[in-house]
């Protein structure tokens, strides 16, 4: 993997999560063996915590469209190396449970190796995720 590979998998990332596209067409990106991690408050929220295996990825996709209403979703920089990218940026989400909506800085950190991503990371405010969540 190069920095230009990197970038391609962390941009394709983006793009289907932002065109809806079905869960298991998200997933091809991702490792058998993917290693899942958002810090927070588990058992808030499904997609909290350290999680292993390609599952995770479509678990999140199908939970958090299920759960939340994306209000915004905003990617301020994208930084690549040979085999980690992340992302910055900026959501707002709404709580379809509670209608109460959220508003969060984050970083998403890929790992990738061999055209796949095998390690997930997000980093939000999982203070503020974990008040929201719980209503």
């Amino acid at each position: 993997m190069n920095q230009t590979d990197t970038l391609h998998v962390a941009q394709e990332f983006l793009r289907r999560m932002g065109s809806g596209a079905e869960s298991a067409e998200i997933a091809k990106l991702f490792s058998e063996n993917l290693e899942w991690e958002i810090a927070g408050d588990t058992g808030v929220l499904p997609w909290i915590g350290q999680k292993s295996g390609r599952t995770t990825i479509t678990d999140f996709v199908n939970d958090s469209r299920a759960m939340v209403e994306r209000i915004s979703f905003e990617v301020h920089d994208i930084l690549a190396g040979d085999h980690r990218a992340v992302i910055l940026g900026s959501l707002a989400s709404k709580l379809r449970r509670t209608n109460k909506i959220m508003k969060t800085d984050f970083a998403i950190v890929l790992t990738v190796a061999n055209g796949e991503i095998v390690h997930f990371q997000m980093l939000e405010d999982s203070f503020a995720v974990s008040q929201w969540a719980r209503g």
